[in-house]
């Protein structure tokens, strides 16, 4: 692929995803498009390239974004960031949110959904604590077919036994054929929908929890700023953000506070009027006397 080409599909890749690749990321383009162009019927990246110059087809921008943007996710990954949520997160809004007895996670870049399904998990450990408490978990992502996967819940042996544990596979999933599909009562737990970190938060609603890992890599400063602002704005008050490892907000926000004895964890702390707090967007889960997740 000639530089002309590959700074093209740069270009694209910035204005539709806001993914920003360096001059040392060619090969990975080639790696990605290379399949998708023998899908569609291109002989080549190249001649992929041209297409999308003649035409400037939406279609074909959406898979040439969705095949750069997938990312690897597994279930309980990091494992920190989980642990975190359960002794950190949760004891912190069972206090602040008593009066209200609502929380709304959000797992941004949600992927194949294993990070949505591995909060829910935990979240059907603390069915009792939870009771007359409704629970939201909204997993958005901009990949379509990712989306699907996540939707059906429908993992191999290789993705169950990576980063799970025993007691959560017996526990939640069935054997179907070689596959394992998680149960619908922790399918009907979360909300998937497609969605494009570049549009606007506002149909999204506020929430108590954001789980952004492993996204604001792939974005240029300006655009971490911008993107990290309007989640400032979707959180209550006390919220909780979770980056990945290797991501960090100094230089970037200040609004978000460093939770003390952690790692990418912060919390906001902001005045709020009555009209952001409670339920606004999305089906609601509730937590009934069997203390399993209901919609």
């Amino acid at each position: 692929m000639n530089s002309a080409d590959f700074d093209y599909l740069r270009t694209i890749l910035k204005k539709e995803s806001g993914l920003v690749l360096t001059d040392d990321k060619q090969y990975l383009i080639e790696s990605r498009l290379l399949p998708v162009a023998k899908k569609l019927k291109f002989e080549s990246i190249e001649k992929l390239v041209a297409e999308l110059r003649r035409t400037n087809g939406n279609l074909l921008k959406n898979h040439i974004v969705e095949a750069m943007t997938i990312n690897e996710s597994f279930f309980f990954r990091d494992k920190t960031p989980f642990d975190n949520f359960e002794k950190v997160m949760l004891p912190s809004l069972f206090e602040s949110k008593r009066a209200q007895k609502q929380i709304r996670i959000w797992s941004a870049a949600a992927s194949t959904g294993q990070e949505a399904y591995s909060l829910s998990m935990i979240l059907e450990e603390h069915a009792e604590k939870l009771k007359g408490w409704t629970v939201q978990i909204i997993g958005t992502d901009l990949c379509s077919n990712a989306l699907e996967k996540a939707k059906a819940g429908l993992y191999s042996q290789f993705e169950v036994q990576r980063g799970m544990p025993v007691k959560y596979l017996m526990k939640h999933f069935s054997q179907v054929g070689s596959m394992w599909q998680i149960s619908s009562e922790i399918r009907s737990t979360v909300q998937f929908r497609h969605f494009n970190l570049l549009n606007s938060f506002n149909t999204l609603g506020h929430f108590d929890i954001i789980f952004c890992r492993n996204v604001l890599i792939y974005f240029d400063r300006d655009m971490k700023k911008d993107i990290l602002s309007r989640m400032e704005k979707q959180a209550h008050s006390n919220a909780f953000l979770i980056l990945g490892a290797s991501e960090t907000l100094i230089g970037i926000n200040e609004n978000f506070k460093t939770v003390a004895d952690t790692r990418s964890l912060y919390q906001l702390k902001k005045e709020e009027s009555a009209k952001t707090i409670g339920v606004t967007s999305g089906a609601a889960l509730t937590m009934p006397k069997t203390g399993t997740f209901r919609t």
